[in-house]
């Protein structure tokens, strides 16, 4: 397969940048990383741990279908005897690839390169609901769906993934999820008209037909005065931190590869002032801006956007000191504001994400909608038969597919535990995740960390350098490894 030839092509390029190492021990290396268990046997094969079947019984209740929910029912499926596992899921596209969708606004994947049928990844003898669930009683140990279904559980697990909150920002209206079903109203906005969101499938779609009209644009813009490119990141949490950076690089490439990219001024907003939240990676990232001239300002968090004129409106916020205070001895922190307009040709569009409002203003969401959990057990902070994990659960820098396949494994092995009674829980979660950040159209750089705020390397290599043999593992070893190990519970 021409994956595995990529493999092959991986290897040898960790032995020229590293003439002592062996490739049996170069495979060594790829099996032992927590990234890429699944990479060599990208075409199927089982990994991850040998799984013993526990005679524990209870009704477990998965809420969401997707990578989380779906990769947690077949590990389940795997590792109990008698299982008796029910997933709520109304999208019947539940499982498609999300990470793909940035390949796809940059024209290296197609659309139907990331879609997936939730029902070819339903695990045997998995019941499923398609329905979304619209209450939860935990107090009584049962859920609700919107079509007016009371369902009990013994167990609950927690995976219904964001919401794509686009309606927040004046000027766009809607909240979906990121397969957009149901996107209409999001789409009288996104889509056209320069405007582009790659957050969900069709919306990524649009994002390259975006590119290529900014290109065209570029080649018969005679002015003095550049074009202008804009990219936001909002000032909620966000799923793939990196993706508001990943598709500047990745217009940047397009527009140097037309021959364009001297007429267009590319310039990312984000409502923080870093460029990632490990400093390493912050500085490497730093450094990449400035060789390609991007520009930057930190602390613009878009409010409103005007599409018919291609106007966008942030609230640019600064701290400043204000009065003493004598009792502490220090000075009061007065935060600023001031609405700031500019101008664009093309925008790139991330929205505010929230939990779904069903769970998160439920009895088990929190003040700030996400579900609270035991960061490190992934057990819910109220209820011991419920558990969370995925985009939705309220851990820190957790909203990634790598966050999520450190996690299901986490979850299933203390929900067994705690079926079977035990006091103590076996596993506990580290904060793993990882973000290959594509930085052209054949680089990227891998940048793994976990709540030490440190990198935390797969490989015995530099990973603040951007490589080629990263841009193999993204194009062509994560799908699989997703595909083929992570939802059948395996990888």
């Amino acid at each position: 397969m021409q994956e595995n030839e990529e493999i092959k092509a991986l290897l040898k390029e960790i032995n020229e940048e590293m003439p002592s190492l062996s490739r049996r021990d170069a495979i060594k290396l790829m099996g032992m990383s927590p990234l890429a268990a699944g990479v060599i046997a990208s075409a199927g094969t089982a990994t991850g741990t040998e799984l013993h079947a526990s005679d524990a019984k209870g009704k477990i209740v998965i809420v969401g279908g997707g990578l989380a929910g779906m990769s947690t029912a077949a590990r389940l499926s795997n590792s109990l005897s008698s299982p008796d596992i029910t997933v709520i899921e109304p999208d019947p596209k539940s499982v498609s690839y999300q990470p793909g969708q940035t390949l796809v606004a940059a024209g290296v994947w197609e659309p139907d390169d990331i879609v997936y049928k939730r029902d070819d990844f339903l695990p045997s003898g998995v019941n499923l609901i398609t329905d979304s669930v619209a209450s939860f009683d935990p107090a009584n140990n049962s859920v609700t769906t919107a079509s007016g279904e009371n369902i009990s559980y013994d167990y609950l697990i927690i995976a219904t993934g964001l919401m794509l909150n686009y309606g927040a920002i004046k000027g766009l209206k809607g909240v979906i999820t990121s397969a957009g079903a149901n996107n209409g109203e999001v789409m009288e906005t996104i889509g056209k008209d320069g405007a582009h969101s790659i957050y969900f499938q069709d919306g990524a779609a649009k994002t390259y037909d975006g590119i290529q009209e900014l290109i065209a644009k570029a080649k018969a813009h005679t002015g003095s005065e550049k074009l202008q490119a804009l990219f936001t990141h909002p000032n909620t949490p966000i799923k793939c931190g990196g993706a508001p950076k990943k598709i500047m690089y990745l217009t940047h490439a397009r527009l140097e590869e037309a021959g364009v990219r001297d007429k267009v001024e590319l310039t990312f907003l984000p409502n923080g002032g870093a460029m990632f939240g490990v400093k390493e990676y912050h500085d490497a990232i730093l450094q990449q801006f400035k060789d390609r001239d991007f520009k930057w300002h930190y602390k613009h968090n878009l409010v409103e956007i005007d599409t018919a004129n291609k106007v966008a409106i942030f609230d640019h916020h600064w701290e400043e000191k204000g009065e003493y205070d004598e009792d502490l001895e220090e000075y009061d922190t007065i935060v600023k504001h001031a609405l700031v307009e500019k101008k664009y040709d093309f925008i790139h569009i991330t929205p505010p994400m929230k939990a779904p409002d069903a769970v998160g203003k439920s009895p088990l969401g929190s003040g700030k909608g996400w579900v609270p959990t035991v960061k490190e057990t992934l057990k819910h902070l109220k209820h011991d038969n419920v558990y969370v994990l995925g985009d939705v659960a309220a851990v820190p820098m957790g909203k990634t597919g790598g966050s999520v396949r450190k996690q299901y494994k986490v979850v299933v092995d203390n929900l067994i535990a705690t079926m079977e009674g035990k006091s103590e829980l076996p596993a506990a979660y580290g904060g793993y995740t990882v973000c290959p950040l594509i930085t052209s159209l054949g680089t990227v750089m891998l940048a793994e960390f976990d709540w030490s705020k440190k990198p935390t390397p797969s490989f015995p290599l530099d990973p603040t350098q951007e490589r080629w043999i990263w841009w193999l593992l993204k194009v062509y070893a994560l799908k699989p490894m997703t595909v083929y190990g992570m939802l059948p519970g395996r990888a």
